[in-house]
């Protein structure tokens, strides 16, 4: 369900008027305009500027109609109609100047493979205008400077969709409009070309363009698709939802679609990262590791010796292998002795059916995925203090907010469409603070911006909502009749004054004392924060104490208010819904509750008491675990914890010494390196399946084209594997495994496949069938057995490791726009690719200069654990001492410096905070085998070959 805006509020208050169109009578709200009660009515108006959901320009002319009374013709997209208008769209007079705007128009349109068909020369011929009696304009030179987008300006009708959809949409500023008469034209920034401008390549303004001035680039944009396929983005947790235009089982290029997340919208992954699911370096048959092959415990992924690895094998061989080898190991080793990893790439029903398999075909709970290295602690607090893990607020609710609090995150890089609605929303108003140690994109548009020194976040709340109980502002009545433990925090947050904190979190105490009275004083105020929150040794008292601060002001449990976590993968909400947790059986119902396991033994067929009772091994516990010789065998789905692991080297190590390693994946990643078996899995757009966003929203993702070579879809394989190890398992169709789900599962009960089928989009919880869903929860109490949230204190924690004199400067790991995760997919996405090429390490120019190094350079940078050679760029948004670096790049496999030390509570590691030395120089990172490595290419398709 969408979350209803404060524009649209208005719409329902407006009060309606009736008037006259061609001499019928109509009716619509005053805030409705001609050309919108127009189309309702089946009234069709030529308009090229006007595109629904933008503010109208009124500035091309075509859509002009005749009001009576009136001595001239008006444009209908941006005049509003009042009681007893009378107005005439089809007029002689009306009809003639629609059609002499068309001819000016196409007699500047160039006859060009970019201009075919376009929206000038749709309604010249609807309008019969025929060819154009005037001169064409000088042609101008095309732009190709962008590896996305082309741009063909003598195709321009300066219809302005582009610059306001850059400028009103995404809010990225970039196309403007520059000159005067006949020289006036689009430009990007100060008349850069594409290419070189602070373009983001969210393809927004492609999108909008009718005319093929802004199209994709090598003229893919020209092809006529064979069929079009409504799916959701596979990347970030803000669940866009777009539509794949499909030519010869092939993506030609991507479309925003309307969904409750994204409304058309969509970023540069989104709209171009598609081409890696037809990247050569796709697995197409299953691997199996020569009995020769070179040792695993050294840790050399070269590109040359592959098939020295590695021989083919057919599904059957692989699969008994795979499943024979890991039930052995079960059955003379125990059943603790096995592991899986299951993905938050994949869908609900691979993620619930991959848990069922650890805990019904391994035995035990030693099950995890990528939640732990993201929001652990998040959820951990979330379900401690509010009795749920999820959000409570969609993210667009920030449309209905005074205030906004975005603190640990980049939305503009890691959730980039939902920035574009923070972005809206304080164009219309609302007051947005940014709270980081990073000064990102967001910042500039925020009303107050805290760079907090970095590990001092608890230091900085406490002292904010010191100021909320000292001054009065607490919301007495929702404390006293919907919390409990409030007495505790109250005693507690005595000591933190801002006066206190602001030496050591390094924000003034006015400031502080500013943002506590606006946060709680606002008739909505809410939070939204990411990994800068969660990845720490005290994630889980960051997060207790943004709840804490929710609690205390009454600002949850009401549109525009609440707790939102922004979630990281497109599917890590949904694969935690369905148990993809060691603690956790689907929906979130704990592993040592005996009536929990009771319902699932019963659901699952399983013999009373089968069902494991302790919690198991979480990601990171997994790897110190294989070291000492307790897990002997491993089964990993869609994950690549040889990069995305906390010291990473050790990971490597651990996976390298197992007795058995099953890895299922789409490509070659640095952990099926590792593997005895690999096994082709499907990517994104070859699988059906649910997904869920960050905003609970349950969606439909499509098959759009067919796995190459052997590939099987991951469903099938999961299946496979769990016959192996002697489950009776024969789900014909993936709505069979979403229906056991949702008998297993109350928060989404309702949810049909059938309704999936029809609406594409559900919001849990939805209890019963027919049930709306609830976009806002915890309305009027929370989901904890008194049905009252629960303060809990939370006292400063020093980061695991400190810098000293030998590592003096700190580092702080993520992501950044162009790449994800670990970049298996992304870095063979060609345009993605061509972005950003290269391993980068962002410091802050003063810092850069003192160490004598210039951008572009390469610098080494070394903590305790390893050292990595990448680019130095400078960025004045890093706070001094601090180095961030993205964690995609093989090459330079930054996650060998970050510590794995592990908050006592949600068991992440701490990502975002370890003592690190840099120097300028050492050698040039090598080329990765990813984007460019014809070698890979090379030998994968000589084997495939083969």
């Amino acid at each position: 369900m969408n979350a209803i805006t404060r524009n649209e509020l208005a719409q329902l208050d407006a009060p309606t008027v009736t008037f006259s169109i061609n001499g019928q009578d109509v009716s619509g709200k005053a805030t409705e305009t001609i050309f919108q009660v127009a189309k309702r009515e089946g009234v069709e108006i030529p308009h090229l500027c006007y595109m629904e959901g933008m503010d109208p320009d009124g500035n091309c002319r075509a859509c002009v109609v005749e009001i009576n009374g009136e001595r001239v013709l008006s444009p209908s997209c941006c005049r509003y109609p009042t009681n007893g208008m009378k107005v005439t769209t089809n007029s002689e007079r009306a009809v003639a100047s629609q059609k002499m705007v068309l001819e000016l128009l196409l007699s500047d349109m160039p006859e060009a493979d970019y201009t075919l068909d376009n929206e000038v020369d749709q309604w010249a011929r609807k309008l019969e205008v025929g060819k154009p009696r005037f001169a064409p304009r000088e042609h101008v030179k095309a732009d190709l400077s962008h590896p996305a987008m082309a741009v063909n300006l003598d195709a321009c009708i300066q219809c302005t969709r582009c610059v306001r959809a850059c400028r009103d949409e995404q809010v990225n500023d970039v196309i403007g409009m520059a000159f005067r008469g006949s020289a006036e034209k689009i430009v990007f920034d100060m008349d850069d070309p594409m290419g070189a401008s602070t373009c983001v390549a969210c393809g927004e303004c492609v999108q909008a363009c009718p005319t093929g001035a802004l199209m994709p680039a090598r003229n893919v944009g020209l092809v006529e698709p064979d069929k079009k396929v409504d799916s959701v983005c596979p990347y970030c947790g803000v669940g866009c939802q777009l539509t794949y235009n499909i030519k010869d089982n092939k993506i030609l290029y991507v479309e925003g679609r309307d969904g409750p997340a994204n409304q058309k919208r969509l970023c540069v992954k989104g709209r171009y990262g598609f081409d890696y699911a037809h990247h050569p370096h796709r697995l197409t048959k299953p691997l199996i590791r020569r009995a020769d092959a070179p040792k695993r415990g050294d840790f050399v992924m070269d590109p040359n010796n592959v098939m020295e690895v590695f021989r083919e094998a057919t599904w059957e061989e692989a699969l008994d292998l795979a499943g024979g080898k890991l039930k052995q190991i079960r059955d003379q080793y125990g059943k603790k002795a096995l592991a899986g990893f299951g993905s938050a790439k994949g869908s609900n029903e691979e993620a619930y059916l991959f848990q069922k398999l650890v805990r019904t075909g391994f035995g035990s709970n030693n099950v995890d995925h990528c939640t732990r290295l993201c929001h652990a602690s998040s959820v951990a607090a979330l379900l401690e203090g509010i009795g749920s893990g999820a959000v409570s607020n969609p993210v667009m609710d920030v449309m209905k907010s005074e205030v906004v609090i975005v603190i640990g995150a980049n939305p503009v890089v890691n959730h980039p469409v939902a920035a574009t609605w923070i972005k809206n929303a304080t164009k219309a108003g609302t007051k947005l603070i940014v709270m980081d140690p990073r000064r990102s994109d967001i910042a500039r548009n925020a009303h107050r911006y805290l760079q907090f020194k970095p590990d001092t976040d608890v230091a900085m709340l406490n002292a904010i909502m010191h100021v909320i109980v000292k001054e009065g502002l607490v919301n007495k009545e929702f404390v006293e009749s919907r919390t409990i433990g409030y007495e505790e925090l109250e005693k507690n947050i005595e000591a933190y004054s801002p006066e206190k904190m602001a030496p050591v979190c390094g924000i003034d105490a006015d400031t502080l004392r500013y943002v506590a009275r606006l946060y709680a004083t606002s008739k909505a105020s809410m939070i939204l924060w990411g990994m800068g929150v969660s990845q720490h040794v005290h994630g889980t008292d960051n997060a207790r104490c943004l709840i804490a601060l929710s609690l205390m002001t009454g600002q949850i449990g009401r549109p525009g208010t609440g707790l939102h976590p922004l979630r990281g993968q497109n599917n890590v909400q949904g694969a935690s819904d369905a148990g993809l947790i060691p603690m956790m059986y689907p929906d979130y119902q704990h592993v040592s509750d005996p009536k929990v396991r009771a319902t699932f033994e019963k659901a699952w067929g399983v013999q009373p008491g089968t069902l494991d009772d302790k919690p198991g091994l979480t990601v990171v516990e997994v790897m110190h675990a294989i070291k000492e010789g307790k897990i002997r065998g491993m089964y990993v789905q869609g994950e690549n914890p040889a990069m995305s692991d906390p010291d990473a080297g050790h990971a490597r190590e651990a996976m390298a010494s197992l007795d058995h390693l099953v890895v299922q994946d789409i490509f070659l990643t640095e952990t099926a390196y590792l593997a005895d078996v690999i096994l082709p899995a499907g990517a994104f757009p070859e699988k059906t399946g649910t997904f869920t966003n960050t905003d609970r929203i349950v969606q439909m993702g499509r098959q759009a084209i067919n796995p190459p070579g052997d590939a099987k879809q991951d469903l099938w394989i999961i299946q496979e594997i769990g016959k192996r190890l002697g489950l009776d398992w024969d789900y014909k169709h993936v709505s069979e495994v979403f229906d056991e789900m949702r008998h297993t599962m109350p928060s989404i009960a309702g949810i049909t496949w059938d309704r999936l089928e029809r609406e594409d989009a559900v919001t849990y919880p939805c209890v019963k069938e027919g049930d709306p869903g609830d976009p806002v929860v915890f309305v009027d109490d929370f989901p904890r057995e008194s049905g009252r949230a629960r303060f809990v204190p939370a006292d400063i924690i020093p980061a695991n490791e400190r810098p000293d004199t030998e590592y003096p400067m700190v580092l702080i790991t993520g992501r950044q726009l162009e790449h994800w995760h670990t970049g298996s997919m992304t870095r063979r996405a060609s345009v993605l690719d061509a972005l950003e090429p290269d391993p980068v390490a962002l410091i802050h120019p003063l810092d850069l200069a003192e160490m004598g190094g210039k951008p572009g350079e390469v610098i080494t940078i070394e903590s305790r654990r390893g050292k990595v050679t990448l680019y130095a760029r400078a960025d004045d948004g890093s706070p001094r001492g601090a180095i961030f670096v993205p964690f995609a790049y093989y090459e330079a496999a930054i996650n060998k410096l970050t510590n794995p030390a592990l908050d006592p509570v949600g068991k992440i590691p701490e990502f975002k905070y370890c003592a690190i030395r840099v120097t300028v120089g050492g050698e040039a990172p090598v080329q990765s085998s990813y984007g460019g490595g014809q070698a890979l290419e090379r030998v994968i398709a000589e084997a495939a070959a083969v």
